[in-house]
């Protein structure tokens, strides 16, 4: 009977460092050196309203934006993860094929060798926010026969989101940012 004593205290005392004071530093100390990335690195429109995170795709439905890569989990930032399949099980060839078949209905402009891969498939989390370069460009003729902008004023704005090849990353363009700019271009009328 004379253990539990201590060991009530000292489970108190535990409780208190790590599930308290410990998480309080850390968050007061990341917020006070880096309150961007802090925060969820959210993105904001011309309104001041957050639109989303630089961190986590999301789905893009209409036809005269960039489409992020394929989710999985339909972009449930709870749930990440990658389903796991191997290339040759039959719902990952299954929703493959889907995906060819609407780019090829949507895309009639790029034959499907053209296709990069990145548009097809998932990335590990199933929430990446960045597609390649490539599949940005192979958008484009899709995008600007939709909304009239010029294909040269479309590569243009992918420059401009194009992160450039680091030596522990490829270069990669994160859609929501693009979109963002792609859909001032569009209610402005800048075309």
């Amino acid at each position: 009977m004379k253990e539990i004593g201590p060991v009530i205290r000292i489970s108190l005392l535990l409780m208190i460092v790590c599930g308290l004071a410990y998480p309080l530093a850390l968050t007061s100390i990341s917020q006070a050196v880096m309150p961007e990335k802090s925060m969820g690195s959210l993105v904001y429109d011309k309104k001041g309203e957050a639109v989303g995170s630089e961190l986590i795709g999301q789905p893009f439905t209409d036809p005269r934006y960039f489409n992020s890569r394929v989710s999985s989990i339909g972009y449930d930032a709870s749930g990440s993860g990658s389903p796991n399949e191997a290339p040759s099980n039959p719902a990952l060839l299954k929703r493959v094929k889907t995906s060819i078949e609407k780019w090829k209905r949507e895309n009639p402009d790029v034959p499907v060798n053209q296709l990069p891969i990145d548009l097809v498939t998932n990335s590990a989390s199933g929430l990446d926010p960045d597609i390649s370069p490539a599949g940005a460009a192979a958008q484009i003729p899709r995008i600007s026969r939709l909304t009239g902008i010029s294909k040269k004023q479309l590569q243009q704005l992918v420059e401009v989101h194009t992160k450039k090849a680091s030596m522990f990353s490829e270069a990669r363009v994160n859609v929501l940012l693009l979109n963002i700019d792609l859909k001032e271009k569009l209610t402005s009328g800048k075309s």
